[in-house]
């Protein structure tokens, strides 16, 4: 092998070792994180914590600190995905960086054997110079097989002009997939910072949370759960109470119900923001395996499942539909028929059966539709 060919194929190995070192978790990439809701805004500032002993608070304030819960948990969702749409952008822009590299060497090589048969040809034709065509056709002792010649001299500068034409463009599209490649690892480098403030925000959202409960008596979270409990409830019986599950009677496909199966088994198994599978899960990472295992690839996020998979009325869905929850389309559940949805609820929590009426319904989409 070449020492040029060398050096371009280890350039292209630098670039996919870079990748592989900001694949890291500790330096992984991002997108710009969604604007949170000003509830979410508002829950960024972890309650203050006594110092000495720490003071449970009053049993009164206790709903009130469940709806703090609600929103810190609610802003660490938003934020986890934001850092999945970054995971999944700089996974994309990993792969096209492997591709240009890939590209680069591949147009070095061309390039290289372009130039190679251009200089053959250019020392054949020098070889063959001299006097002009005229005076050698005149003193010529057989003209047809000069003629020949000559016709085959003016085919080799064709091929020759040729050749230099291919060359020229092999090497404007070297060019440019250095451009593409320069261009890609700046959005990967912006993606990282973006990707780490992402991270910060989710550990500071659930610090504050863990903060907030270990302030708690067991009784009092004992009584908290019983609070959370009721309100899901409450919600559920309001969503049944409004009739819809009667007009609900869809049938779920094949892929649906594979879906659905995968999901199902899935239960019991602890919520990380971040994960999808096979030990853990976040919401829309059980969501997307579930689809993914039926042989249908979707979206990694519940907002970009909701911007890019068809919609449906929510009458009209059935299992294996995902239904998107709050107005920022920050959490995913999947609907699995009589009124139910399995979810990866939130950090602390496990995969579980639920109401499809605990949360606000942004809406439902059909990944097979």
């Amino acid at each position: 092998m070449g020492t040029g060919k060398r050096t371009l194929i280890a350039a292209a190995v630098t670039v996919v070792c870079a990748l592989t070192v900001l694949a890291v978790p500790c330096t992984a990439f991002a997108a710009p994180s969604p604007t949170p809701t000003p509830a979410a805004t508002s829950a960024t500032t972890p309650p203050a914590a006594a110092t000495g002993t720490v003071t449970p608070p009053p049993d009164k304030d206790l709903e009130a600190v469940r709806e703090q819960l609600d929103r810190l948990y609610h802003a660490a969702s938003v934020a986890t995905d934001a850092y999945n749409a970054a995971e999944e952008k700089s996974q994309q822009q990993s792969a096209e960086i492997v591709q240009l590299a890939r590209k680069i060497v591949e147009g070095q090589e061309r390039l290289d054997d372009l130039k190679d048969r251009a200089g053959a040809a250019a020392r054949a034709q020098y070889r063959g110079g001299g006097l002009p065509d005229e005076a050698r056709l005149m003193l010529s002792d057989n003209p047809q097989q000069f003629l020949d010649g000559a016709g085959r001299v003016i085919q080799g500068e064709r091929a020759t002009k040729g050749l230099l034409g291919e060359m020229t463009r092999t090497q404007q599209d070297l060019k440019q997939y250095a451009a593409d490649a320069s261009a890609q690892w700046r959005k990967l480098e912006a993606n990282r910072r973006a990707k780490a403030a992402a991270q910060k925000d989710i550990e500071r959202q659930i610090k504050a949370a863990k903060t907030l409960e270990s302030r708690l008596e067991k009784r009092q979270k004992e009584r908290l759960a019983k609070l959370e409990e009721e309100a899901a409830l409450r919600a559920q019986t309001a969503w049944l109470d409004s009739g819809i599950l009667d007009e609900i009677n869809g049938k779920a496909s094949a892929q649906g119900k594979k879906a659905v199966t995968f999901a199902t088994a899935q239960i019991g198994k602890p919520y990380v923001w971040g994960a999808e599978g096979p030990d853990s899960y976040d919401c829309s990472g059980l969501t997307s395996q579930a689809w993914a295992n039926a042989g249908h690839g979707i979206p990694r996020t519940s907002q970009e499942q909701w911007k890019q998979l068809e919609h449906v009325d929510i009458k009209d869905m059935r299992p294996g539909d995902l239904i998107i929850y709050f107005g920022d389309a920050s959490h995913v559940a999947m609907y699995v028929g009589d009124g139910a949805i399995i979810h990866a609820p939130r950090p602390g929590r496990t995969v579980t059966l639920a109401g499809a009426g605990t949360m606000p319904i942004l809406g439902v989409v059909r990944p097979d539709a």
